[in-house]
């Protein structure tokens, strides 16, 4: 016979609601000709800026006015001319088709894609199944 003595409570532990699993990632970077760098305007902030300064090396003002610009009042990065695209980010290795700082580069492109997909990755690979060309790329900005 149990006394109030030996009377355990039963601990309840909070439900936590169940993490939906990663889902695996649907496109592949370094089978693009870097479309996203082609982004008129990659967005920087001062944490961004900071990042930049302490990856090359310089103080965050060279930075502001080497590699950025102010485009309706927002500081974005500078571009360099593409024979791809027109223009690209002015970091970006035209030669490779890779970030030249991809360990310092900004918070927008660590994020990007926000999803387990990329529209234009998507794109590129129907239109290199369609054509029959596994390298084929677009001469024009879609």
């Amino acid at each position: 016979m149990q006394t109030d003595g030996d009377r355990r409570m039963k601990k309840i532990e909070p439900s936590s609601p169940a993490r939906p699993a990663p889902q695996p990632l649907k496109y592949d970077c370094s089978k693009c000709p870097a479309y996203c760098c082609s982004y008129d305007r990659i967005i920087v902030n001062g944490h961004d800026v900071n990042r930049l300064s302490r990856h090359l090396g310089v103080p965050p003002e060279e930075v502001v006015k080497r590699h950025t610009r102010t485009v309706e009042g927002e500081r974005v990065l500078r571009h360099q001319k593409d024979a791809i695209y027109g223009t690209v980010c002015g970091f970006l290795d035209k030669k490779t088709r890779r970030c030249g700082v991809y360990e310092g580069r900004p918070g927008v492109c660590r994020e990007y894609p926000d999803t387990n997909r990329c529209g234009y990755y998507d794109f590129l690979s129907w239109e290199r199944r369609h054509q029959d060309d596994p390298d084929f790329i677009p001469l024009q900005k879609v």
